[in-house]
């Protein structure tokens, strides 16, 4: 039986316009940091941020080590996604898809973690690692295309239903900007009025009292999602993680 190890692996998604982030032209999209391999397999592609879980490592700690190492990032959400472990996906040749040894079969556990505006403004790029939109991601080592379309489709179809919307905003928000979310998830524009109606007969969303302020015509409302449980709840793992 070929031996077998552990990795984890994360899927980071934020919302960005072309250029950096923050802007305010031109209509947002998903996008994703991708870290560029600097050994075989693969040497020279693109892939998600992972690496080999540690000793002494949970896999949720794991995958927040790796973030803050390769990316700097530390985002508030994050939620473990699926495994991925089909014999074969490490490569062929000396080295793994998270650094484990030659012949090796390797289980990724992954993660996907959303980040917004103020977020991302932090991330570290350079030579090795890069933001890329999620529809137009160059050709990516191992089974990383695959995992990052899970992702997509996890992701599109959780927003429907959650308030995991708000991961990608502050904790107030205008419906508009709400909406913009939606759109760039589902990578298709909505109808502002349906959208709306849809919204308020949810009961999702409640009125802050509050208006946005610094913009030129009337200031729109602000809301925030009425729920009370955490975006990414672990239920009664993530209780027993937190004594």
């Amino acid at each position: 039986m070929a031996n077998a190890s552990l990795a984890v692996s994360t899927v980071i998604f934020a919302l960005r316009s072309s250029g950096r982030f923050g802007e305010d032209g031109g209509r947002r999209g998903l996008w994703l940091p991708l870290v560029r391999r600097i050994r075989e397999p693969y040497d020279g592609m693109w892939a998600l941020p992972g690496g080999p879980l540690g000793a002494d490592e949970g896999l949720a700690e794991a995958a927040t080590s790796t973030l803050a190492k390769t990316t700097g990032l530390a985002p508030r959400y994050l939620e473990q996604l699926y495994a991925f472990g089909d014999p074969g996906r490490s490569g062929e040749g000396a080295g793994s898809a998270d650094g484990a040894g030659s012949g090796e079969r390797v289980v990724s556990v992954v993660y996907w973690a959303l980040v917004g505006d103020e977020e991302a403004r932090a991330a570290r790029v350079g030579q090795n690692v890069r933001w890329f939109p999620a529809d137009e991601l160059p050709a990516l080592a191992f089974d990383h295309a695959l995992i990052v379309e899970y992702a997509l489709w996890r992701l599109r179809n959780k927003v429907e239903y959650s308030r995991i919307a708000s991961a990608f905003l502050g904790r107030s928000f205008t419906l508009a900007q709400l909406r913009e979310v939606y759109e760039a998830v589902l990578g298709r524009a909505l109808d502002p009025a349906n959208f709306r109606r849809q919204i308020e007969a949810s009961g999702a969303l409640e009125d802050t009292g509050e208006v946005l302020t610094g913009v030129r015509h009337r200031p729109p409302r602000l809301y925030r999602y009425n729920a009370t449980v955490d975006l990414a709840d672990q239920g009664p793992l993530g209780r027993l993680a937190q004594k």
